[in-house]
This record gives C-alpha cells, sequence and structure tokens, in this order.
C-alpha cells in the first residue's frame, strides 16, 4: 500500500496532463500512487495518460462528463494511500513537494492537511505577469487555528490554493468527499466540512506552480457562468456553518459577534437564529443577507412556538424581521433600479442630441436651398 495517493480529475487537458503527470513522478519522495480519472475528455487527454508505463497509475475513464467533483470522489474511491494529495490535471508540482508535506504530517498528527503558497503560471507554464490578477496573491496567507479559518470563510470565503493540500484520508471518511453538486466552490464546501473538526496548515513557500490559462479558460476563472455560480453554491455552502460542532464552539469562532448574546444552553433552533443575526448584522456580502433573512423565515415559521422563544430570549418579534426585510437589499433591487433610471436619462439624452443634430442639419439644408435658390 502506498502511502501517498495523487488524485487527478483530469478533463481536456492535453495541452497540460503529461507535465502534470511527470511533476509526481520526479518526485524526491517515491512512495505514492497516481489515480487518474479522465472526465470524458474529447481531446487526447485519456490517451496521453495512458501512453505513460509506470504501473504506479491507474487510468479511470467516464464516458460521460460528469464534472470535476464526481471525478475527484472517484478517484479518491479507487485510492489507497493513507495521504491523498489533490492535483489538477494543467498544474504542477514542485519535486519536493510529497516530501515535505508528508514530513509535516508525520510530524503533527493534530493536523488534518497541509498546503503551500503557489507559483502562478501562464498558459506556457512562464510566470504570469498580471500583478493585479485574482490569483496572484491570494493563496499568501497566514496560518490561523480551525477556529480562525472558519471566521475568516465565513465572512471572506476561499482563499486556499487546492491542489497544494496532502490530507489525511481518515479526515475524507469523516467528514464527506466532494459535493457532486458544486463546480465552482467544491474546495471551499469541503475546507469548512474539514475545518469544523481539524486543523489545517500552510508551509510558506511555494510547492506547486498554478496556471492561469489564456481567455479565462480555467474551471475557477471568472466568467459570466462562473460567477453566477459560485454565488449560488457560496449561499449552499453558509449551511455548513449550522453543525453542531460549530454550535458547541460558538464563542471561540465568532467571539466578537457573539459578544453581547445570550449563550447559556442554547437549543438546535436559538444557535440557528444566532447565526442568520450574525450574518446580517456582521457579514458584509449580499449572500449574507441573502442567508439570514432566508433563515430568519424559515425559522420563525417552521414552529408557532419559536416566535416566542426567540422573544423570550433575545427580544425579537416578527415586527424586527419585517424591518430588517426593507433594511438589507441582497437582490441589488435599488441599485438596478437606479442603475435602469440612469440608462433611461442616457437614452432621453442620447435621443435629444439625435433630434438636435437632427434639426441643425435639416436646418443647414433648408438655409443652402435657399441661398442656391436665390442666386438661381
Amino acid at each position: 500500500m502506498p502511502k501517498v495517493s495523487v488524485i487527478i480529475p483530469s478533463y481536456n487537458h492535453q495541452k497540460y496532463v503529461a507535465e502534470a503527470i511527470q511533476s509526481v513522478l520526479d518526485q524526491t519522495y517515491q512512495d505514492f500512487e497516481i489515480v487518474v480519472t479522465d472526465d470524458a475528455s474529447t481531446d487526447a487527454t485519456a490517451d496521453i495518460v495512458s501512453n505513460f508505463s509506470d504501473k504506479r497509475i491507474k487510468l479511470f475513464r467516464f464516458d460521460k462528463n460528469c464534472g470535476a467533483s464526481v471525478a475527484a470522489n472517484n478517484c479518491i474511491a479507487n485510492s489507497s494511500g493513507e495521504y491523498i494529495a489533490m492535483l489538477s490535471s494543467d498544474d504542477v508540482f514542485y519535486p519536493d513537494k510529497l516530501a515535505k508535506q508528508v514530513d509535516f504530517l508525520d510530524s503533527n498528527p493534530q493536523v488534518a492537511s497541509v498546503l503551500s503558497y503557489a507559483q502562478i503560471i501562464d498558459d506556457d507554464g512562464d510566470d504570469f505577469k498580471d500583478d493585479n490578477h485574482f490569483y496572484t496573491r491570494i493563496f499568501i496567507q497566514k496560518n490561523r487555528t480551525r477556529f480562525e479559518w472558519l471566521n475568516f470563510f465565513f465572512f471572506h470565503g476561499n482563499c486556499l490554493c487546492h491542489p497544494s493540500a496532502l490530507t489525511r484520508r481518515d479526515c475524507y471518511n469523516k467528514v464527506g468527499t466532494y459535493n457532486s453538486l458544486f463546480a465552482q466552490l467544491p474546495d471551499f464546501d469541503f475546507w469548512i466540512r474539514l475545518c469544523t473538526y481539524y486543523e489545517i496548515h500552510i508551509l510558506p513557500y511555494n510547492l506547486i506552480k498554478f496556471r492561469i490559462r489564456t481567455g479565462e479558460a480555467n474551471a475557477s476563472a471568472r466568467r459570466p457562468d462562473t460567477i453566477v455560480r459560485t454565488r449560488i453554491e457560496h449561499l449552499q455552502c453558509l449551511s455548513n456553518f449550522l453543525h453542531p460542532n460549530i454550535r458547541d464552539n460558538l464563542p471561540q469562532i465568532f467571539s466578537s459577534e457573539v459578544s453581547d448574546i445570550p449563550l447559556d444552553n442554547l437549543s438546535p433552533v436559538e444557535f440557528e437564529f444566532i447565526m442568520y443575526i450574525i450574518a446580517l448584522s456582521h457579514g458584509s456580502l449580499d449572500i449574507h443577507k441573502l442567508w439570514g433573512l432566508n433563515g430568519l423565515y424559515g425559522i420563525l415559521q417552521r414552529d408557532v412556538n419559536v416566535t416566542e422563544i426567540v422573544r423570550k430570549k433575545f427580544d425579537f418579534r416578527p415586527k424586527d424581521l419585517i424591518d430588517l426585510s426593507g433594511k438589507f437589499d441582497p437582490f441589488n433591487s435599488l441599485q438596478l433600479q437606479s442603475t435602469q433610471q440612469e440608462l433611461t436619462q442616457v437614452k432621453q439624452r442620447s435621443k435629444f442630441r439625435k433630434m438636435r443634430n437632427l434639426w441643425f442639419r435639416l436646418k443647414f439644408r433648408l438655409k443652402s436651398l435657399l441661398s442656391a435658390r436665390l442666386k438661381y
């Protein structure tokens, strides 16, 4: 049985997949297997993988495209290593990546997953030049306790380099694998669930080359479809914060946010109420507002007794929810209305300018015609 299973979900990466696999084969640490699941690529990706002769490589092919999460889960199900390393099929490991991370996990049994910084490269493997790009510095993060990470995840979202991670198999068995319904945030969803139980650690140097492809071609790139899907998945991810382990550690995770809230003997519904209030009072994203409002409507309509419970303990009444629903605007309705009004005004001004220009042109033509007629 190998110590490490390197899992590689792949899809239409014929340009990169050989380099990705070779970067694993070139590791200074050699006790590994490579499990590749090709997600019904329409190019030569699977054929390129099958051309490798190393017996440690296992290739699975899907007949139909199922998504990266399903492909990754298939890799995990068909792997056997004590540690699992994720590698995107367009990224590249540094030669000492596994050696350093295996040593760290062996020496720190309290840590579930170890990650690293990343060298950002372009489509051709050269250093990425755009210093203003989203991914340029996002992975350079300080280490935090799992409680601090949960607070960060709740308010700020994801910032971890997923293909840099080496994670204990037992942790997947505990918290579950990747959500097959997610395409943009399966790793973020996993990090929340993982930190609900375990510590993670970031090694403060590059151990992976993370590729930014030309034309926003990355699965995580900021295109219209991925932006919309990310917001929807982010909304779903927030429900992870209703886990009993979050309730049991609420003061450690949200110390400043709950400093004025009574926390004695919280029932599950009281805990839910507090989480929704935290989202509304302290969250800066429209996702927080939508999740909080929708959650409050849900618990107050769930049982007639809940209204009385939150009134007594938190002095919160149905009228307070009515007031909140007019205070927050998770759908950006006011901004959309304002934008529409501005567009209407622009169209009206444009129409006026066109009419004015037409009048001047007609006036000029009339003067020209009259002048010509008088000369005649």
